[in-house]
């Protein structure tokens, strides 16, 4: 009856609302849990093979100690990248602060209102400010990391124990939809992270390489950081391609120049991004751009700067297991890019 259908969709669409409020206000235990399951996606190839030759606690220490090993690298990289630049702003705060007073001279003759407000507030002193509360996030993230650890160290000595309670009879299809979901998931997450790095490294390369060829101070740096904040779709570009940009107004003391140097890095986002990365990364992970800046932003509203990291290898879980099932496929069809449709 269509009484019945409006009915079922309106308690769906409460469910989805007080699915949301619960993750919104649960996310010291949910984000860790989905980062968890990510890591534990990409990490049970090597502990399977690991295991297949030493005992499997040895096994769970050595793939434990490889993890730490590369986010400790990965940590200390962007910690030097703001860092240095951190430095390089408070060493050099008169001529940031010069710029900042000519900019609101400049809008005040002009007659532009909020050149006041942006003087007394978007000054040296606010910059510094933000940085050190980025630092401090930064660090607050240990704890994340940490309890993250912890649900690595207890998914991986899992997941042959629970494949197979899925495997049994008792789990029915619902089991088996899970088990081909969980594994092609995982299949295309190792492929998603594995292309996602790829392309972060070249985008670190480019930028640093064009600082260089400008003349930009702080052209490792500003590598490194485009390297790190490429992860996150979207946002992460935006603003690896700002703040150098603030850079080479304050060295270059041209706007021209400033708008060449925001050219160019946008430039160079866009052909990594949009050009290569969907032709390397291939049809199995073809997700419609729509759902894609919907993850992001959706998932940081959520969880903050862990659910714009997470967000897309959320939506990929969903689509993936949306596939496995008639019933949903078509929810797979709508939100697959036009590689996904042609395949």
């Amino acid at each position: 009856m269509p009484s019945d259908r409006a009915l079922r969709v309106l308690i769906g669409i409460c469910t989805a609302i007080l699915v949301v409020g619960a993750l919104y206000l649960s996310d010291t235990i949910f984000a860790p849990l989905a980062f968890a399951l990510l890591t534990i996606a990409i990490l049970w190839p090597v502990q399977e093979r690991l295991q297949a030759r030493l005992p499997k606690l040895i096994a769970l220490a050595l793939c434990m100690l490889i993890t730490v090993t590369v986010l400790g690298v990965f940590g200390s990289l962007i910690a030097w990248g703001f860092g240095r630049i951190t430095r390089y702003i408070l060493d050099d705060a008169a001529r940031f602060q010069l710029l900042y007073g000519t900019l609101a001279d400049w809008l005040e003759g002009h007659g532009i209102v909020l050149a006041g407000l942006w003087a007394e507030h978007f000054n040296v002193g606010w910059l510094v400010r933000l940085l050190q509360l980025a630092t401090i996030r930064l660090n607050g993230m240990l704890t994340f990391s940490l309890v993250v650890l912890i649900y690595v160290i207890l998914g991986l000595l899992e997941v042959d124990a629970v494949a197979a309670k899925l495997r049994g009879a008792g789990a029915g299809e619902f089991g088996r939809v899970l088990l081909r979901g969980g594994a092609e998931t995982a299949i295309k997450l190792r492929r998603f992270m594995l292309v996602r790095t790829l392309m972060s490294v070249m985008t670190g390369i480019l930028v640093w390489g064009f600082a260089v060829l400008v003349g930009l101070p702080l052209a490792a740096e500003w590598g490194v950081i485009a390297f790190a904040l490429n992860y996150i779709p979207f946002i992460g570009p935006f603003i690896a391609t700002v703040f150098p940009t603030l850079f080479a107004i304050a060295q270059f003391e041209s706007w021209q120049m400033a708008a060449i140097v925001f050219a160019c890095l946008n430039l160079i986002q866009f052909l990594v991004g949009s050009y290569l990365e969907p032709r390397i990364a291939g049809s199995a992970l073809s997700i419609s751009p729509f759902l894609v800046l919907f993850a992001v932003f959706f998932w940081t509203f959520v969880w903050g700067i862990a659910g714009a990291f997470i967000g897309v290898p959320i939506a990929i879980a969903i689509l993936t297991l949306c596939e496995q099932h008639p019933a949903s496929r078509w929810i797979a069809n709508l939100l697959g890019g036009p590689e996904r449709k042609a395949a």
